[in-house]
């Protein structure tokens, strides 16, 4: 019999696993060419023709044992000091080589974070909507995931939060450009929330720390800045990968800054060295370290994403649809048009005209659904004649 934590999971995950078998199931009936597949989040733009380069010529130039070889579970030094630099070289920061971890993918980097940080019982606050699997992670961890609300913008509503936090508050979890709204937080925002939990850390007497989950900072439109947390708030952890800045996901390559003048900085970073090599990932992926070290500079064309967003932002608007206009990462969180409020309700009719997206209440936005535009753009195109037929459908019912 498998555990009552995994049960717990499993459970959790079931709107996203019915999501993805739907997918494959209609695809296997249909063909690919005749299913709106918006479900996934992976990644449709071409990595940097400089990641290939750098793959081949680290094949080339190094010993093969030197190179597939475990790395230190920080690691690799050079690689390390290279991202400490990059990073001081775009925000104005200070770090070095023992303010980086390397780790499988910005959710290694996460799951190393909080079995450092938290104990059973103790508390994340995150800003709902979240990426779904943000509660799997805690649960893992026996802590629990508390949500906080956001507004029509989907910003965070600063008062509720200040009132969710206590003295089991561990972790303050952001994710921003968002999954799944596209929303970016500014820097004022990130500013008052940081006041907030100094207030609170104080009358706690423990500290609480904001850990920034960042893959999709580059992935950001119309001159919208992602501020750095660390420059926002004093206690803040970031996590980022190579996923969605370089198209990456499936090489699994991400990493953590740990500040220098975080509270506890030599305890955590050194608990580091010990807990990225015992959750059983056994270190970041060597040849990839050293190849995206080479490529930091180098960033995918989002303009393609872009072209996507407006596309499909304006043509569901013109049909009717009621959608936030993402800031940034490739997902557009769409309302349910009434009289279908309930987003299975309304996933379960798009189904019928070949349309699938992620129903909202997985992502704790019950009564939206996400749509993941990082697909063909003239997938999309094809797709808005079918949201219309789905929009005429439902209007019918009124």
């Amino acid at each position: 019999m498998i555990a009552k934590k995994v049960q717990t999971i499993i459970e959790e995950g079931k709107g996203i696993s019915r999501m993805f078998g739907d997918a494959v199931n209609m695809i296997a009936e249909l063909g690919a060419e005749n299913v709106f597949n918006f479900s996934i989040g992976n990644p449709s733009v071409e990595p940097p023709e400089a990641v290939k380069e750098a793959i081949i010529n680290e094949l080339n130039t190094q010993k093969p044992m030197a190179l597939h070889s475990y790395t230190g579970s920080y690691g690799y030094a050079d690689v390390r000091k290279a991202i400490a630099d990059n990073e001081n070289k775009r925000f104005g920061t200070n770090f070095t080589a023992n303010n980086v971890v390397m780790t499988v993918g910005a959710a290694g980097g996460l799951s190393m974070i909080f079995q450092i940080l938290l104990n059973p019982g103790d508390e994340i606050i995150t800003f709902a909507p979240y990426f779904s699997e943000y509660k799997c992670y805690a649960i893992h961890m026996d802590a629990n995931l508390v949500l906080s609300g956001t507004d029509e913008n989907f910003q965070p509503k600063l008062d509720e939060f200040e009132a969710k936090i206590n003295e089991k508050t561990r972790i303050v979890l952001i994710n921003s450009p968002n999954n799944p709204t596209g929303a970016v937080y500014p820097e004022e925002t990130l500013k008052k929330i940081s006041d907030i939990m100094e207030k609170k850390s104080a009358e706690y007497g423990a500290p609480i720390y904001l850990v920034a989950d960042e893959p999709y900072r580059y992935v950001a439109y119309d001159g919208v800045e992602v501020p750095y947390v660390t420059k926002c708030c004093k206690n803040a952890i970031v996590a980022n990968s190579f996923s969605k800045s370089l198209s990456l996901p499936g090489e699994r390559l991400g990493f953590v800054i740990v500040p220098s003048d975080i509270d506890d900085y030599a305890a955590i970073y050194n608990a580091c060295n010990t807990i990225n090599r015992t959750m059983g990932f056994v270190n970041a992926p060597s040849l990839i370290q050293k190849a995206v070290a080479k490529c930091l500079d180098s960033e995918v064309n989002v303009e393609g994403y872009k072209k996507n967003r407006d596309l499909l932002h304006q043509g569901l608007t013109d049909i009717g649809y009621e959608c936030f206009k993402p800031q940034g990462a490739f997902y557009l969180f769409m309302k349910c048009p009434e009289p279908v409020t309930d987003d299975w309700e309304f996933y379960e009719m798009a189904l019928k005209h070949q349309l699938v997206m992620g129903p909202g209440s997985g992502f704790g936005g019950p009564g939206y659904v996400r749509i993941s535009y990082c697909v063909d753009y003239n997938m999309i195109e094809r797709s808005l004649p079918k949201f219309k037929e789905l929009w005429d459908e439902i209007q019918s019912m009124k």
